[in-house]
């Protein structure tokens, strides 16, 4: 990635440069760090409102919290010279696309409550939770999985 997407910005310059011209593709990158700087201010100032208003509520804003980070995001993609991150910059600033990423990260994160309640969007039945009281870091006694001798020998 680190590689790529230099080089396929690159390549995008010297295309649009070669149909549009050298200053009007340096006009067009400029154009698109003014707008996504205005587009993160409004943007960004009503996500943080509305995880206020959550907060206010007793809820969690992880919706909104995921939104504020994709907007952080576009705005530096936005700021970065280049038209593939300005594309991908400009759909994060697309809620419907931003619902979608939301979608995506929502059930695989784990939500812990400040009274330590634990709440999952989707049960794993690969994931064993334990509570304190279950686990210990010494040894047990009434463990299967003890150093038993007569389980490493060979059969």
């Amino acid at each position: 990635m680190l590689l790529a997407i230099p080089l396929l910005e690159i390549a995008v310059f010297v295309v649009v440069g070669g149909e549009i011209g050298v200053l009007a593709t340096m006009g067009l990158i400029f154009a698109t760090a003014v707008a996504g700087t205005f587009l993160l201010r409004s943007q960004g100032f009503g996500v943080a409102r509305r995880i206020r208003a959550t907060m206010e509520q007793g809820q969690i804003p992880g919706r909104d919290l995921v939104h504020g980070m994709m907007i952080m995001v576009a705005g530096v993609l936005l700021l970065t010279p280049g038209f593939v991150t300005d594309t991908l910059g400009f759909l994060l600033f697309v809620p419907q696309f931003r619902d979608a990423g939301w979608r995506f990260l929502r059930s695989r994160i784990t939500i812990i409550t400040p009274g330590g309640e634990t709440r999952s969007r989707s049960r794993d039945p690969n994931v064993i939770d334990l509570e304190s009281e279950e686990y210990t870091a010494g040894p047990r006694d009434d463990t299967p999985w003890r150093n038993d001798s007569s389980l490493n020998k060979p059969q």
